[in-house]
């Protein structure tokens, strides 16, 4: 056999062996996303679940060998601030669960931040292997913003792509600003901040409960207090330069920690953004303005950001559920484009860690830290290398979804059904 058929073959050894936890993975060039970098020719040991030791020369004891042959490790990839897990049929309201619109029946606006939609996630959804067999480890849930809604979503929060249904770390609170919200605001985004400054005013019971012009219910004060003391990040989706500026003076001054999402322009106040130590999370496929607020949208968004010091992590503006994958592809374009790949890496690993309170388990390869890893075929941040194998707390996954089953199943004629194509058809 090849030594590649030896790999192939340890490889689906493993993913049939979904209880094997002790794992050595042997002379790859493991990239650790955190403060050592890149190592080459190195180990990574996992007992337990979790990263035992990283270096050279492990010895592996009971634990099966992996041989990498200088092959790519990395930590599982950021799936994107999305719904997967929340959405199966996009067309479908059924299958949705990312908004409400408590109000659409009296076109009022509904301002609920106590809405969670990590309560509606699925583990068995099919987005979730088909996101995962590309590498993807972990996404952020979002909580959209809708007529009948208002500019705060609600709450989302990280979950693994392991088949767990809880999430973990703290949740995030969700916010739109914009022209994309206006319609919820009297169609004005200064409006916006008169309605934001209020809430501020209701949570920290500045303004009677009681009181007819009141917007929150008393479980929604509780959970906005919670943001507004530090317990976890606002994630403001906001594109527009000038919106940016004042969405960092609001937030300096009732001291809230917010996370831009979006930011087409934030390039044009890096230097604040790097000031004031707020984390970007942009589409660095995104260099024409889908609207007013994105008409200084560029290619280089990502490298200026980081350039002037700001952590920067990786989202997509469409269908970013759906299309989990394609976020390597944004992490490329971003390198091709004057971004540093180890940072491009750490955007889609470290940074949303970190930025979203769960760096203490993954994000980045060290001891102690979950053994959530992908052994690549070649650089991960191109888009011919292939996940060979993902392992989410030490266990390897199937290397399968429903996509590639149905490929299997036609384009082999399996169980008596045609083949997809005529042999020796081309």
């Amino acid at each position: 056999m090849t030594s590649k058929s030896v790999i192939a073959a340890l490889l689906i050894g493993l993913a049939a062996n979904a209880s094997a936890q002790d794992i050595l993975i042997r002379n790859a060039t493991v990239h650790t996303a955190g403060a050592h970098g890149t190592l080459h020719n190195a180990d990574v040991l996992v007992r337990n679940g979790r990263i035992s030791a990283v270096g050279s020369g492990l010895a592996a004891g009971n634990a099966q060998v992996v041989e990498a042959n200088g092959r790519a490790l990395t930590p599982a990839l950021f799936g994107g601030i999305a719904d997967i897990g929340l959405e199966e049929v996009s067309l479908e309201d059924a299958t949705t669960d990312g908004t409400q619109t408590l109000g659409a029946e009296s076109k009022e606006m509904t301002v609920r931040p106590e809405f969670d939609v990590t309560l509606a996630y699925n583990p068995e959804s099919v987005l979730v292997p088909i996101a995962r067999v590309e590498g993807i480890g972990f996404t952020l849930l979002s909580a959209g913003s809708a007529q009948g809604g208002s500019i705060v979503g609600g709450q989302g929060g990280v979950v693994r792509l392991d088949g767990s249904i809880d999430p973990i770390g703290p949740r995030a609170l969700f916010v739109q600003i914009g022209a994309g919200a206006a319609d919820l605001t009297g169609k004005s985004r200064a409006a916006q901040w008169m309605i934001l400054d209020q809430l501020v005013a209701e949570a920290r019971g500045r303004m009677s409960s009681d009181s007819k012009h009141a917007l929150l219910t008393p479980a929604g004060r509780a959970a906005l207090a919670k943001y507004l003391n530090g317990q976890g990040r606002i994630v403001v989706g906001v594109h527009r330069a000038a919106d940016i500026h004042q969405l960092l003076k609001w937030s300096q001054r009732h001291n809230v920690r917010i996370v831009v999402a979006g930011g087409a322009e934030a390039w044009k106040v890096a230097s604040r953004l790097a000031a004031a130590k707020v984390p970007v999370f942009v589409d660095p496929l995104a260099n024409l303005p889908g609207d007013f607020d994105q008409l200084g949208a560029t290619l280089q968004n990502a490298a200026r950001l980081r350039a002037a010091g700001v952590q920067v992590g990786f989202m997509q503006f469409d269908q970013a559920s759906h299309y989990a994958r394609k976020i390597r592809q944004l992490a490329g374009n971003a390198v091709a484009n004057g971004m540093p790949w180890e940072d491009g890496l750490a955007a889609l690993t470290r940074v949303p860690a970190e930025t979203f309170g769960v760096g203490g388990e993954i994000g980045t390869i060290a001891p102690g830290k979950r053994a959530d890893l992908v052994l690549w075929s070649g650089d991960p941040l191109e888009v011919s290398t292939v996940a060979e194998q993902v392992w989410m707390d030490g266990h390897a996954m199937p290397m399968r979804s429903r996509q590639s089953e149905l490929r299997d199943r036609y384009l082999r004629g399996e169980n008596g059904l045609p083949r997809a194509y005529p042999s020796g058809a081309r």
